[in-house]
């Protein structure tokens, strides 16, 4: 099993990295059969893997833009639900080389407004290596993410480097809650574990709209021990409900800190609905629960 997951992501980086030029729905349907084994149907989609594909293709609403913009989402979100919720930003840059090291705090968090996981994560200045940090950004700010995997909503996202304010819970391991939501109806979420952990593979523990816990992995392991429900569960449930109101699916993350609630992120495509469900009834469960006619309506 581990052999042919190798085998397929090799061969899944190289199509990506040369067949760039293929139109959006050849790339796709290449792509998922590399990655995923099999076509997908995307005339009559069923599981949640086709339809974040057919989604891909045809809902191009304009705001979606500013939703994963890392910048311009803050004040949608300030307006949405209350500018409590968004981690401050620091500063913003267009290059490398503009970032003013000396006027950011001890702690900081540097990341692009258009990537996906390209993160500088500092906790003390003093140790930063600033070239190796500077190399770092400068190559995402290069990143397509977009031509990837063909997420339309990245696609003309503006290109800038922010500082954000560090943020950390207090047993030192920040767990992300990932809803999944669908037209303002939460469904699943689930908790990401051990990201930050020194030789440890990051957790992912999936949970129904009760933190009931479900019996199926999704790209990573399950954590040795269930995460505790967070304290702030049914407040997290009414703002991922409010901020994805009207949208066939999204995935809003957010961090629990201390008695505090704070905004992460808008996510359209879940593992850019590349990535298996063990077993695989849950890729149809979850696909149930996405409304195409939605998004037809709102072309």
């Amino acid at each position: 099993m581990g052999f042919l997951y190798n085998h397929r992501y090799f061969f899944a980086n190289k199509f990506q990295h040369y067949c760039k030029w293929l139109p959006d729905g050849a790339y796709l349907r290449l792509l998922f059969r590399i990655k995923m084994g099999c076509w997908p149907h995307l005339r009559n989609p069923q599981t949640f893997n086709e339809k974040l594909q057919w989604l891909k293709l045809h809902d191009h609403r304009p705001i979606y833009t500013t939703m994963v913009d890392k910048l311009k989402v803050k004040e949608y979100v300030a307006n949405a639900i209350g500018a409590e919720y968004v981690v401050p930003t620091i500063a913003s840059w267009r290059t490398a080389e503009e970032i003013d090291w000396e006027a950011l705090p001890q702690r900081f968090v540097l990341k692009c407004t258009h990537d996906s996981g390209g993160l500088v994560i500092c906790t003390d200045k003093s140790s930063l290596d600033k070239k190796a940090a500077s190399e770092k950004l400068h190559q995402c700010l290069q990143n397509d993410f977009y031509k990837a995997a063909r997420e339309w909503p990245y696609k003309d996202v503006e290109r800038r480097i922010i500082a954000e304010e560090y943020i950390e819970s207090p047993d030192g391991d920040l767990k992300d809650y990932k809803f999944f939501c669908f037209d303002g109806k939460v469904r699943a979420l689930f908790v990401a574990s051990d990201r930050n952990t020194p030789g440890e593979e990051t957790k992912f523990d999936f949970f129904d709209a009760d933190y009931n816990h479900l019996p199926f992995t999704n790209g990573h392991p399950n954590a040795a021990q269930i995460p505790a429900r967070p304290h702030n569960f049914e407040l997290m449930k009414q703002l991922a409900a409010r901020l994805s109101k009207g949208i066939p699916e999204v995935r809003i993350d957010l961090y629990e800190v201390g008695n505090r609630v704070l905004f992460g992120e808008m996510t359209f495509f879940h593992h850019s609905g590349l990535e298996p469900f063990t077993p695989e009834e849950w890729d149809y469960t979850f696909g149930s629960w996405v409304n195409l006619d939605l998004a037809k309506g709102g072309m």
